[in-house]
């Protein structure tokens, strides 16, 4: 049995195949009970909803949905507005971080859409008992976005692709491995400020002759590809909801 959604959702597989044609618009999903989704034109099947939430789904009889990207729309688009952000950037956080599932927590403590750590909450002055409530999630993460941005002072002029690719290894990893491999950078004459460069320096803090450098505060970094991916994940599913929906 299967349920038509209208949506735009989450794709792990391939993000780009969301395009204008496959807007919420235009095209049926269709939702089975292994939480998989398939264009009704399409024969291919990729993941959709977290299938821990598919019993509470079927049990409310939620059978269609009017959203582009995820349950969390209007949510995420209320805040990002208000914030300056933007919503589909936002989205497209959520989902490599969750799979917009409110209830995910990771082996690390994240929680929530946006995967926030207790620490931030404190840090933003927010009870850690409401971390994994949405529109608090959401907006703990743009917070922490903006916080990143203005610690690192990027110079006017820098290339878009590079800055957020810098803000969001942040956001993945914490400030102080992009520093580290910022520091590291300049040290060697390179440029900080290239996307390029850091996930390099970021790649070489798993090695002794560069997390013992003296430019290095934070010592070994070896999740360099985890948050590598992160970093392209986000930016694909980001350019796939730029295709299916605007500002």
């Amino acid at each position: 049995m299967t349920a038509a959604i209208l949506a735009g959702g989450c794709s792990e597989s391939n993000p780009n195949d969301f395009n204008a044609e496959n807007s919420a618009q235009t095209a049926l999903f269709y939702l089975d009970y292994n939480a998989n989704y398939t264009l009704d034109n399409s024969g291919e099947v990729r993941p959709f909803v977290p299938y821990s939430q598919m019993e509470d789904l079927w049990s409310r009889k939620i059978l269609q949905a009017n959203y582009l990207i995820s349950p969390y729309d209007e949510v995420i688009r209320t805040i990002a507005e208000r914030e300056g952000r933007d919503w589909r950037l936002i989205s497209a956080i959520a989902c490599a971080e969750s799979q917009f599932d409110p209830q995910s927590v990771s082996n690390k403590g994240a929680q929530g859409l946006m995967q926030i750590m207790p620490v931030v909450a404190r840090q933003f002055r927010v009870d850690e008992t409401q971390i994994t409530e949405p529109s608090v999630n959401v907006w703990l993460g743009v917070e922490l976005l903006g916080y990143i941005e203005n610690t690192f002072r990027f110079p006017k002029g820098m290339p878009e692709q590079d800055r957020l690719s810098i803000i969001l290894a942040s956001y993945n990893c914490g400030m102080g491995h992009v520093l580290d491999a910022r520091r590291l950078a300049l040290k060697y004459g390179e440029n900080p400020n290239s996307w390029e460069v850091v996930a390099r320096y970021l790649t070489l803090k798993s090695e002794p002759e560069y997390f013992d450098d003296e430019a290095v505060k934070c010592g070994q970094f070896s999740d360099s590809r985890q948050t590598i991916g992160f970093v392209k994940k986000v930016l694909r599913q980001y350019d796939a909801y730029c295709e299916i929906t605007t500002l």
